[in-house]
């Protein structure tokens, strides 16, 4: 009896032992199950890490970009182009110069995404976008003053008025002592750019009420600028960057407007206060569709807003007030 009571209890004993090594062994799975889902979590997180990172290179911003115009406006859009190419080389742009009107030629028929112009749109241009259905935004990027300069021998021409100066590229005065009597019998050789340009059509409407411009006219602006520096008794307009980059060859002439006292001379100041009475805004004409649909565009244009003032300073412009440049910031953010 005893020994079949010591059997039933050593039975027993052993049945516990198993219970806890069957135990024992269950919590050692679990950890490894643990273990296992565990490095199984890191690897896809690294996996999905890594492909989000070749995903990001793949899909840095490319495209095309077009645009034409003014070659006023032309070593801004150069120098801030210049910048971007380099933070975003995947971008083509491309920015050609056959003057405001030629550009407006090439935006009105759909070729360019952006028109640079020295000159506000006109009327017979916004009604053939119109026709065209295109629709655009117009932002200003600089100031800029048109410059009338003589030879630096000139030492008689001390100031012009705009009378003066209508006499001169009329034909009405021929020589130089027609336009003042004080002033010597010389032949005037007048230089202008040629109608493509923003520039020719700003001094026709400002300077010449809409006349035509009598003058040896040119595409080039540099060549308009080196033949007055090389003829003494000539006489050009182009933009204050030109007479800027060849001041030390030209003589800048003060002008008087018909709503000014006294002669101002053109500078950063002038320009900017728009007390010189040929100061005029920049601007770039952006078409909507292109801002809309175009991410490499739209990037382009917040790009050049942001980079306008110092590229305009640089080119030898004189930049947008703080103000001027928020307005410009607040129509692109209309597309963003």
């Amino acid at each position: 009896m005893k020994k079949s009571m010591f059997m039933a209890a050593l039975l027993m004993s052993l049945m516990f032992i198993l219970a806890a090594c069957g135990g024992g062994s269950g919590g050692s799975s679990d950890e490894s199950t643990e273990e296992a889902s565990t490095e199984e979590s890191t690897e896809e997180t690294t996996e999905s890490s890594e492909a989000s990172s070749e995903e990001t290179t793949e899909g840095s911003l490319s495209g095309t970009v077009t645009g034409d115009g003014s070659s006023t406006v032309a070593p801004i859009l150069e120098l801030i182009n210049e910048d971007f190419n380099a933070e975003y080389p995947d971008v083509e742009v491309a920015v050609g110069v056959s003057g405001t009107g030629g550009g407006f030629e090439k935006f009105i028929a759909g070729e360019t995404d952006f028109q640079n112009a020295s000159r506000e749109i006109q009327e017979e241009e916004i009604t053939a976008l119109e026709d065209a259905g295109i629709e655009y935004t117009e932002f200003k990027v600089a100031n800029d003053g048109l410059t009338v300069a003589v030879n630096t021998e000139n030492d008689f021409v001390d100031y012009l008025t705009f009378e003066e100066l209508r006499m001169i590229y009329s034909g009405e005065a021929t020589s130089w002592s027609d336009v003042r009597a004080d002033f010597p019998d010389e032949e005037i050789t007048a230089y202008a750019p040629d109608q493509s340009h923003g520039t020719h059509d700003f001094f026709k409407e400002v300077v010449m009420e809409d006349a035509d411009i009598q003058a040896q006219l040119n595409q080039d602006t540099n060549v308009i600028s080196q033949s007055v520096a090389s003829d003494a008794n000539s006489i050009g307009f182009f933009g204050y960057n030109f007479y800027m980059v060849n001041q030390d060859n030209l003589k800048g002439v003060p002008i008087q407007g018909p709503e000014t006292e006294e002669p101002v001379e053109v500078s950063d100041e002038t320009v900017m206060s728009y007390e010189y009475p040929l100061a005029r805004p920049l601007f770039v004409y952006a078409k909507n569709e292109a801002l809309q649909n175009n991410e490499a565009f739209l990037t382009f244009m917040e790009f050049t807003l942001n980079n306008a003032s110092s590229a305009a300073e640089e080119a030898g412009y004189v930049a947008l007030t703080e103000e001027e440049m928020q307005e410009q910031m607040d129509k692109l953010a209309e597309f963003q």
